[in-house]
């Protein structure tokens, strides 16, 4: 099977200031780890920034550009998106099959919002997922600490079994590609 690397909306203005991530810094270092395996082996990368209409987000606006210290590198492949799926309304599943990736890695940003959605919706495309169990995090929300959404987001993605491919959980230190 051939890999991609999906890193999902890790962005300034998610990473920091009045929307910063649960320890967005120390997530952005086990990317940085993961997207350089994945580099070394020839996988490709594939960042993605979401955008909005609010200054927040816009369109190459300060917020929307990469997070401060996220490592990326010429070879790497761009793609805007506007929804939760990284996959609705861009080209990432035609990308995809131009790289000829069939099984995907997924890290970045927000847990309870764009890689919930943007997995599910790979697995349901036929993609098994590898979500980066220590490489994802969100914001605390009014009834749960970004802690347990994440934790809960890992046991449930990883026990989804009704779309036929799964996700493996693996922490960013474990995390392979075959060269």
């Amino acid at each position: 099977m051939k890999q991609a690397l999906l890193v999902i909306d890790v962005q300034a203005a998610l990473c920091s200031g009045p929307w910063a991530a649960f320890e967005a810094g120390a997530m952005i270092e086990r990317i940085n780890i993961v997207s350089a395996r994945a580099r070394e082996a020839g996988v490709p990368v594939v960042l993605i920034q979401h955008e909005a209409d609010d200054d927040t987000l816009a369109h190459a606006s300060p917020g929307w550009q990469l997070a401060p210290g996220l490592v990326s590198a010429a070879s790497d492949e761009r793609l805007r998106k506007t929804a939760s799926d990284s996959f609705h309304n861009t080209d990432l599943q035609s990308l995809l099959g131009r790289l000829q990736a069939d099984c995907l890695v997924v890290c970045g940003l927000q847990t309870d919002f764009c890689v919930d959605t943007t997995v599910r919706r790979a697995l349901g495309l036929g993609y098994p997922v590898t979500l980066v169990s220590d490489g994802h995090s969100t914001t605390d929300n009014a009834v749960l600490p970004a802690a347990q959404i994440i934790a809960h987001h890992n046991v449930t993605l990883a026990n989804l079994d009704s779309f036929g491919p799964r996700v493996q959980l693996a922490a960013a230190i474990d995390i392979r590609f075959a060269v």
